[in-house]
Formats: structure tokens, sequence, C-alpha cells
């Protein structure tokens, strides 16, 4: 019998509707009818969580957003929306009834290059004005978040000495293909130049003074491991500690799955309690499908939880690179698997992924 788990993360796709046309991404492509599209009310039997992110498509684009962060801080007191800041009213006026709401920004590079990625001429502008309103009315957790793909690494770099002269947070992904982007080509191609600028990256984030800093520079060379198609550093234990809930209520492990790979739901919000989804055995397969998914995704939702759970691990590799830094020497970026008694065939590229 499945040991009882307790989620402690959640991320809930609000809509697949979007002003954006991004070259990464085709949500957009395939938007959600609005009358469909989960509300407030389907979220009441969230269970306390420690963080919900609140993403899409463009979560701003909804009507009710206030009513459903109203509903989100009943069950936690983080909450940060990942948005293009295209709706800049609608995140200043978020903000003011909830000051304590994070915002990301997605931003993929400096003028030009983000708004050549994400499709819309002024994007950038929209996002960093929007950001710079949100820093002025006192709001805390607010940042950059930047999808690295093909040729915007260079960009990312500027982004995050903007971000670190403006006092803001950043976050860093690399694409990714799954069911949630509709997408199977999202392929780095000039690998070689984006680990190197990753490994910049990790230089500076090791070289500043807090923590969080150092655990974001082990985060980012399990990002180059992940170009690199090597196996994860850290198990994946989507559905465990974390999950998702799509526009239309199911609830699954991770927004990694393909169809091609495995695709399987735990159950739908509308149909039953979301405790009783959460312990069914319809979960307790899906978990088992997880211990053993090929995929060697290495996305902040699920490698965040394992990074603390199995802390001794990142805190190592922090500690002594940190010193490193200060001695003035580069880090050693080894990528380890850390055999924390995983299943040894997850997170190993399958010959589907390969192709």
């Amino acid at each position: 019998m499945e040991k009882q788990i307790q989620p402690t993360d959640a991320s809930i796709i609000l809509t697949y509707r979007c002003p954006m046309r991004c070259q990464m991404c085709n949500i957009w492509q395939y938007p959600t009818d609005k009358r469909e599209e989960l509300k407030a009310s389907d979220l009441k039997s969230l269970p306390r969580l420690k963080f919900i992110n609140l993403t899409g498509g463009e979560p701003f684009i909804r009507e009710d957003l206030p009513e459903i962060v109203e509903e989100c801080f009943r069950h936690t007191d983080r909450i940060v929306i990942s948005t293009s800041g295209w709706y800049e009213d609608r995140v200043i006026a978020l903000a003011e009834r909830f000051p304590n709401i994070g915002i990301r920004i997605s931003i993929e590079g400096l003028s030009r290059k983000n708004d050549e990625l994400r499709g819309r001429e002024g994007g950038f502008d929209k996002g960093l004005r929007t950001l710079l309103k949100l820093k002025d009315m006192g709001v805390k957790d607010i940042g950059f978040g930047c999808t690295v793909s093909n040729n915007n690494s260079e960009d990312m770099l500027a982004l995050y000495q903007l971000s670190k002269s403006l006092g803001l947070e950043f976050a860093t992904a690399a694409f990714h293909n799954s069911y949630y982007f509709h997408k199977d080509d999202n392929v780095i191609t000039n690998r070689e130049t984006v680990c190197k600028n990753f490994e910049t990256l990790i230089e500076w984030q090791l070289a500043e003074k807090h923590p969080k800093s150092w655990f974001r520079a082990f985060f980012n060379m399990g990002l180059i491991n992940y170009i690199e198609g090597n196996r994860r550093m850290l198990p994946c234990e989507a559905g465990s500690a974390n999950f998702f809930i799509d526009p239309w209520g199911e609830v699954y492990p991770c927004n990694g799955l393909e169809d091609k790979v495995w695709k399987d739901s735990m159950g739908n919000i509308h149909d039953a309690g979301f405790m009783e989804i959460w312990t069914s055995e319809r979960a307790a397969k899906v978990r088992e499908k997880v211990r053993c998914c090929p995929k060697n995704c290495w996305m902040v939702g699920t490698a965040s939880p394992v990074m603390h759970k199995y802390i001794r691990h990142p805190l190592g590799w922090a500690v002594r690179n940190k010193l490193r830094s200060m001695r003035g020497l580069k880090p050693i970026l080894d990528k380890k698997w850390y055999d924390v008694g995983q299943d040894p065939r997850q997170g190993v590229m399958s010959d589907i992924e390969k192709e």
C-alpha cells in the first residue's frame, strides 16, 4: 500500500488563451474556451500548500483572476504568477489588492530578441515597465523569468545583470517538449554556446553573497546537464511533492508529459475532492510511472522540491564551489547523478527522446 504523501507545491494552469505568439510554445494555437476553464470555486478542496504557481497561457487574460488568487491564498501563504506582463494595468491592479503576491515576468532577452521570440512587438517594454511599477509600489517578490532556447543565451546574461542592478529575482529555464507547450521540436542546436553562457551565469551566482544564489547555480548546472542529454542529477518526484492542474481540472504530476512517451491524469477535480484524487489508486499508478519515467526534464517545478528534500547534495556542491569562488577559482561542474534510492531507469533519455 502506498504511503500517504502530502503535496507541498502546485502549479495551476488557468488558461491556454494567450496574447503572445512565442516560437518555443504553441499554447496560443490551442486556446481554451473560457466557459470551460476552472473557476475559483473548483479549488476549494485544495490542501494546505507551501507554494502555488498560477500560470497559463496568460493568467491575466482571466477577468476573474482576483477571485482565484483570493481562493488560493486560503491554501498557501505564497503565490507566484507567471505572466508576459502584456496586461500591465491588470497586473498593477492585482498587486494593489494583494501586495504580497509574487510576479514573474517572462522575458526571453533584451528588447529586440524578446519581441522576436515572443512574437509581439513591444512585449519587452511592457514587461519591464510593469516590473518597474511593481518595484515602485514596494512589491517584493518580483523578477524576470527567462527561458533559454536557441540564440538568446547571451541576452540571458544581460537580463541577469539588469535584474541584479534593479534588485529583482531572476529565474531560468531551458525550453522543453511536452503536451503543455504543444511542441516536439524544441532542441537546442548551439549547445556549446548555451552551456558556456550558463557556466558564466553560475560563476556570477556563486560570487553573490546570498546562499539562494548558490543553489540557483546548482539548478543552472542541472540545466546544462539537461541540455547535454544526461540523466537527471536528482530524482523526479512529480505527483508526490508537486502537481499540476490544467484548465479543465485534470490533475497531472507535471507539465513535461508527452503523448508519445506517456501522459496520464490522476483524476479531475470536477469529479472528486482533491485529496480523494491524490490518495486514489489511479494516482498511485501515475506515481509508479513517474518513478521510471525516461524523460530527463529539469524544470524548477520538479527540481526545487527534490533539491529541498535531498538538500545535502546541492548544499555540499554549493559550499565547495562558493569556497572556490572566494579563492578566485572556477566552479567544478561535475553534474553527478546522486543515488538516493530512485529507480535507475528514471531520467535516462529514451530512444523516443533522442529521435
